[in-house]
């Protein structure tokens, strides 16, 4: 059994599969920012929170069930294990439910919240409405995929995320730049998506005949224990906008319209960075929660640290080749010359980040995969509360710069409280 041959056959298509879960928003933000300029960029970038906040749930829900079922095969066996899938459907489901019947009606008021205004609130709602409206497609494709992952279908997790983007780009092309729908139109070509990902995902659990037929007695208890687990990855998927909210609300203050333009380019490639980062801490987590389970400690923590090395070096290329070509990041989603350059300026600083980012995120992993929860909820919840003390401080010394060293700032204590948390 070579460690690094199964890191690589788990990690390395979880890593593409949440890279292209990234893309999703960047996608988006191409075709709109071409379409319709810094308003159209700002505005999917000001809602994107609630986009992120539903696939979150699915994350943090198929995560947490998923680890639970890892766990309890390598310690009880698969009989008494699947109950867990079993239970990670229902609560999907349920969670679907909540989101489409509660956040359709709050749509407005949360955009104002996050400091949309005028032309960007309109653009913004449109998205919205119709992205809520598909909430159970969000949910249960980023909630299946974790299931499928855990049986060792990762190149198949990779597959089904693979149709369900190219199915966003052919969709995004068509109803932004031919039919000219707008905000409205990008939201649509992201559910449709999401419902071709979500479709790929169950034909896998019928196929591979995985439990997710029977009793559903013991039903409360596997659904606590499975949201105890849930809260780290749910708070780990859903951090980055947690932070992306706090800063277009500060940037609103001190910068206006052309800081959130900027922040939207900035988001948008630091997106995928993060994403590649998670994609090798949940790639890592069915080993983790497998060795685990079956008391293999040992073989648990050199998984871990394989993931250290491969997440800290693709942070570090990342942030080499965004440093690169800062220069045409703007450019490429369609923001004005002045957003341009002020994006060029402003993006070394965030890059500062992404290795104490990177550390962060892979001892969550850790933490969540081997049930350690009271860790992991110290680490991803830390994180945004150490950046808004920060945002309460900083701007009002520096101004806007003030707003952008607040996220590195943060990122470099959460490491540090990883780290101290690590050796407790």
């Amino acid at each position: 059994m070579n460690p690094y041959k199964l890191f690589a056959a788990y990690a390395a298509p979880s890593v593409l599969a949440f890279a292209l879960s990234g893309v999703y928003a960047i996608v988006d933000g191409f075709f709109v920012g071409h379409s319709m300029g810094d308003a159209g960029l700002s505005a999917i970038n000001i809602a994107y929170p609630v986009v992120s906040l539903m696939q979150s749930l699915g994350t943090g829900i198929g995560m947490g069930g998923s680890v639970l079922w890892a766990v309890r095969r390598g310690s009880a066996g698969s009989l008494a294990a699947g109950g867990y899938v079993r239970a990670t459907l229902l609560l999907l489901l349920a969670a679907s439910t909540a989101a489409a019947g509660g956040l359709f009606w709050l749509t407005g008021p949360i955009l104002r919240l996050l400091g949309a205004e005028g032309e960007i609130f309109i653009l913004g709602k449109e998205y919205l409405d119709v992205i809520v409206l598909g909430a159970a497609f969000q949910i249960f494709a980023t909630g299946i995929v974790p299931i499928i992952r855990n049986n060792g279908g990762s190149l198949f997790a990779l597959a089904v995320m693979v149709s369900g983007f190219l199915t966003n780009i052919v969709l995004d092309y068509l109803f932004v730049w031919v039919f000219q729908w707008g905000t409205a139109g990008a939201a649509a070509a992201t559910v449709i998506g999401q419902l071709v990902t979500t479709l790929g995902a169950f034909f896998y659990l019928i196929y591979r005949r995985l439990p997710i037929m029977g009793s559903l007695s013991g039903f409360i208890p596997m659904a606590r224990q499975i949201a105890k687990v849930a809260a780290s990855p749910f708070g780990l998927t859903f951090s980055p906008m947690a932070s992306l909210m706090l800063i277009n609300r500060f940037s609103v203050t001190n910068g206006g319209e052309a800081a959130v333009a900027c922040y939207a380019c900035i988001a948008y490639a630091l997106t995928i960075v993060q994403m590649l980062v998670q994609g090798v801490g949940d790639g890592s987590q069915p080993l983790m929660s497998r060795f685990y389970g079956e008391g293999k400690l040992a073989l648990a923590s050199q998984i871990q640290r394989i993931a250290y090395a491969a997440a800290i070096g693709l942070a570090a290329a990342c942030a080499l080749l965004l440093f690169c070509t800062r220069a045409s990041l703007g450019g490429l989603f369609g923001a004005s010359g002045n957003t341009a350059v002020l994006t060029a300026q402003v993006l070394p600083i965030f890059l500062l980040g992404l290795i104490f980012y990177a550390f962060s995120r892979i001892t969550t992993s850790g933490f969540y995969a081997t049930e350690k929860n009271l860790h992991s909820y110290l680490c991803v919840y830390g994180e945004p509360v150490l950046l808004l003390a920060l945002l309460c401080i900083l701007p009002l010394i520096w101004g806007q710069n003030g707003v952008w060293w607040s996220v590195v700032c943060s990122q470099i204590l959460t490491a540090g409280l990883a780290l101290a948390l690590k050796h407790v």
